[in-house]
């Protein structure tokens, strides 16, 4: 059903809307590409997105609808909730008896239409539209969303106030803490933060009280952003409600707890990670979102340039010795290695993993909760594992001396072995294990290859470009080697053989209606070091990390700055957010 360049091209003809001469070029960098026709006649600005979009319902025999100016029913757009609208580019817009009509990109998309035929029992009718009669269609669900939360958080509040009044929680016992926990107003109000926040594609949630108020935070793409001010009264509800669904203590106040979670839709399923900590001012809530769909990561998508790839997969393919991943808290670093370990796991393996917190359930792995409480820490944990009979092993990350000899044990022992450590970078990472006392010999005969990384915000589809000048190449070269750079961008191909930076199309952000500050959404920079015969040697000796990561860099190494100015020339971010992200 999807119009193929050919089908495209001759219609286009027969219309004369554009040269054929300049068709046919369009067509050869399309199938060089291996793109859409549309795609590059937009690109080079040869036809409108909507005349295009017209044309390709005309071939198909679908209707085509502009709804860039509509004013649609709430109740006919919620018929498809925002997730399932936002992931399949799919709106409602006009509902007559038992008909749906539903505007999309996408008229291939069967599974999309069967999913909401069932969930609203409607005969839908799809209609053909532009990208941006969607993105301002979108916009809709945000309005009703605001326009929703506000009027419960006015009226459940109210309700709530008055309740606690009538009920007198003045001390709160752990009876009246129940039932203000299961206090409809209560619920409502949790219910909306949480919704809200997994519809921002939040990754962190803070409740924070202070003396008069209580500050609700989301971390979006990395930033802390105000979300959200609740009455000071509604703390103990909210404390009481989450502790109810984390199944914690209720009347203890004094010592931090952790829970966990989830909720369950048809539009996605997601964990919650909860931390209490008390403060002056009250109990201090933070939830990280850990979403449980199978959201399919490979390596590329992930960030990782063509060089670490070729690194990675050599690593991967050994049977035993370690592979870690470095960096802060945050950085994404248990992605990476799930991502490792899906590639990894087929049937003839026994992968095993000791974690704290399981972050994601992955079918085919047995994965272990480490409980320090009962005596399972991660050093007993692998003392078990290793009774288990596994090809493979993921240790969670390794904290203490105990827990660092155990690993190197494994993966002496014919094992492979996947971990986390913190530290800066790829070459921190050796000294940081010898800090552990493990033998200098044991590290070099059983590492195989260390992966750092940050998380940096990429561009909006929305953004400019420009060529840098004088100033900016020469404040660049402060911080970075120009023709290491040069030398990179060229055996990734953004650039030609004979090209410099002269050449390269930056990238700024453009804020708008829908990123308020240019950004949206995260990707990977990394660094991979290969631990090499002559990186070994210096292990042996007991180099600094300096002399380490010198050498990796004489051997090929890409840094992480390095990686991210790569991905800053081919367009991904900007070199600013780089920057930010990589000094230290």
């Amino acid at each position: 059903m999807r119009v193929s360049n050919e089908q495209l091209k001759a219609f286009i003809l027969d219309s004369e809307f554009v040269k054929e001469k300049d068709l046919n070029a369009a067509l050869e960098e399309a199938e060089k590409k291996e793109t859409s026709l549309s795609e590059i006649l937009i690109e080079k600005k040869l036809m409108q997105e909507e005349d295009l979009k017209k044309l390709e319902a005309y071939i198909l025999g679908i209707p085509f609808v502009n709804l860039e100016k509509e004013n649609i029913d709430p109740n006919v757009l919620n018929i498809i909730p925002e997730l399932v609208a936002k992931k399949n580019n799919i709106v409602a817009f006009k509902k007559n008896g038992n008909e749906l009509q539903v505007a999309m990109l996408d008229p291939d998309d069967i599974q999309t239409i069967e999913f909401i035929k069932k969930k609203a029992n409607l005969r839908i009718l799809p209609r053909l539209t532009t990208p941006k009669s969607i993105k301002q269609i979108l916009k809709l669900y945000q309005k009703s969303l605001q326009a929703e939360f506000g009027e419960i958080i006015k009226k459940e509040t109210e309700s709530t106030l008055q309740f606690i009044q009538e009920k007198g929680y003045e001390e709160k016992e752990t009876e009246e803490l129940k039932k203000m926990a299961e206090d409809l107003p209560v619920i409502k109000i949790v219910d909306t933060l949480l919704r809200h926040a997994i519809l921002q594609d939040a990754s962190d949630i803070h409740i924070e009280p202070a003396e008069r108020e209580v500050i609700v935070r989301y971390r979006i793409d990395g930033i802390l952003r105000p979300a959200m001010t609740l009455p000071k009264q509604v703390a103990a509800g909210a404390v009481a409600r989450i502790k109810v669904m984390s199944n914690l203590k209720l009347d203890e106040h004094r010592l931090p707890q952790d829970g966990r979670f989830k909720i369950e839709t048809t539009e996605y399923k997601i964990s919650f990670r909860v931390s209490i900590m008390p403060v002056f001012d009250g109990e201090k809530i933070v939830m990280r979102l850990l979403p449980e769909t199978s959201k399919g990561f490979t390596l590329e998508t992930l960030g990782f340039n063509t060089h670490d790839l070729e690194l990675l997969h050599k690593a991967i393919r050994r049977p035993t010795g370690m592979i870690l991943a470095t960096g802060p808290t945050g950085s994404g670093k248990t992605t990476t290695l799930y991502t490792i370990l899906d590639i990894l796991n087929k049937p003839g393996v026994n992968i095993v993993t000791v974690e704290d917190p399981i972050e994601y359930r992955m079918p085919g792995i047995n994965q272990t909760q480490v409980k320090p409480e009962i005596g399972l820490t991660f050093a007993n944990g692998l003392r078990s594992i290793l009774r288990q009979d596994p090809d493979i092993v993921m240790v969670g990350e390794i904290r203490d001396n105990e827990t660092a000899g155990l690993a190197i044990n494994a993966a002496l022992t014919g094992h492979l072995v996947l971990s986390t450590l913190h530290t800066n970078s790829a070459a921190g990472a050796l000294p940081r294990l010898l800090d552990m006392k493990v033998e200098p010999f044991l590290i070099a005969s059983t590492v195989n290859a260390i992966i750092a990384q940050r998380l940096i915000r990429t561009l909006c589809p929305e953004k400019e470009t420009y060529v840098m000048n004088d100033a900016e190449k020469t404040a660049l070269g402060k911080v970075v080697n120009i023709e290491q750079i040069i030398k990179i961008l060229r055996n990734e191909r953004t650039i030609g053989p004979y090209e410099g930076i002269d050449k390269i199309s930056w990238t700024r952000t453009k804020p708008n209606q829908e990123c308020k500050d240019g950004y949206k959404g995260r990707v990977g920079i990394h660094e991979v070091m290969e631990v090499t015969d002559s990186i070994r040697e210096l292990i042996i000796k007991n180099a600094s990390s300096d002399e380490i990561e010198k050498r990796g860099r004489a051997e090929g190494m890409i840094t992480m700055l390095e990686d991210g100015l790569l991905k800053a020339s081919q367009g991904i971010t900007t070199i600013e957010e780089v920057l930010r992200v990589t000094s230290e």
